[in-house]
């Protein structure tokens, strides 16, 4: 069967060759990639030109300014002539075997009872704080429940019919709009094919700004598609209840209290520090104390950063009252 490829791209002109580098040695070539730009204003366009012209695959180049994300793969995936489509991002770097191994499961004699395959995602640090940025946002594959595991665009494949059975991407949300498609595939056609071998590498954000930038937004996501309630809820009822609790009864009844602080907070940390160990093995004493002590700044500038962007969102979703999107 086709298999057709579908990217959006905004302003990804520094990235771009690294993608088609890669899907140019898929061990597995596309049969067609068909690429969406949202209004990009760098030179973008002017290399998407540049390489449909020597791409070593069909490259459809679809302009259309000012779509979000999901309207863009939307448009895409509406384009493509292939039965199967395979999604990515630019400003990724894929492994030559991904796309082989992301639709195996939809071309083999499984295929017909397969409906959604789940790839995996690894960071691909430049520096310091983004490797420290890599082992504190994103999990290592022990980390993953397969049959629960909810996959990026950066690395999904699905058949095309299954996408438009479901609505596609929902065209009203600018972030989350991945894990709304992932939840209705999955309530239609149950759990994923988990291949965690068809892996896709991205650079983490660069800086702290981006960083609270990224998770802002997609805490404000989260608001507006009504995801994750008890998770967000948590986050604040630790950071406005029982940290506030602990000093308060530190201060009145005894600074033992205070004791819990030491018992606690490190184990916010745990997960990340290990991953660390992980991540980049060839690191002196000096690096590896610089990435550690980024971590727990990351870890609560992210969660500031969801605990800011999230009531944004409900107040969105209360004034717009979105279609509920579990029906």
């Amino acid at each position: 069967m086709e298999v057709s490829v579908v990217i959006t791209v905004l302003n990804e002109a520094e990235s771009l060759s690294t993608l088609f580098a890669s899907l140019a040695a898929q061990t597995r070539p596309p049969d067609e990639v068909v690429l969406v730009d949202g209004g990009s204003t760098d030179n973008t366009l002017t290399l998407l030109y540049a390489e449909k012209a020597r791409a070593p695959f069909p490259l459809t180049v679809i302009e259309r300014t000012g779509a979000n994300i999901a309207q863009g793969r939307n448009a895409a995936i509406a384009a493509a002539r292939g039965p199967i489509i395979a999604v990515t991002d630019a400003g990724v770097r894929l492994e030559p075997t991904w796309l082989e191994r992301l639709v195996a499961p939809l071309e083999g004699p499984a295929g017909e009872k397969t409906a959604v395959v789940a790839g995996f995602f690894r960071p691909d640090p430049h520096t310091v704080f983004e490797t420290a940025m890599g082992a504190t946002v994103l999990p290592e594959l022990r980390d993953v429940a397969p049959e629960r595991f909810l996959p990026s665009s950066r690395s999904v494949a699905f058949l095309k019919r299954a996408a438009e059975a479901v609505g596609g991407y929902p065209e009203w949300l600018d972030y989350c709009e991945d894990l709304i498609l992932d939840l209705r595939l999955r309530d239609r056609y149950g759990p994923f094919a988990f291949v965690p071998g068809a892996l896709v590498y991205f650079r983490p954000r660069g800086d702290l700004r981006a960083f609270l930038k990224q998770y802002y937004r997609y805490a404000r996501g989260d608001g507006k598609a009504d995801l994750w309630r008890r998770r967000h809820l948590v986050r604040y009822l630790t950071y406005l209840v029982a940290i506030p609790c602990i000093g308060l009864l530190g201060h009145q009844r005894g600074r033992r209290w205070w004791l819990l602080y030491l018992v606690s907070f490190p184990s916010m940390f745990l997960t990340p520090w290990r991953r660390l160990s992980s991540l980049r093995q060839d690191w002196g004493p000096l690096d590896r104390l610089k990435a550690a002590l980024w971590v727990p700044i990351i870890r609560v500038t992210g969660d500031l950063a969801k605990m800011i962007g999230y009531p944004v969102g409900l107040c969105w979703r209360w004034r717009h009252r979105p279609l509920d999107w579990r029906r």
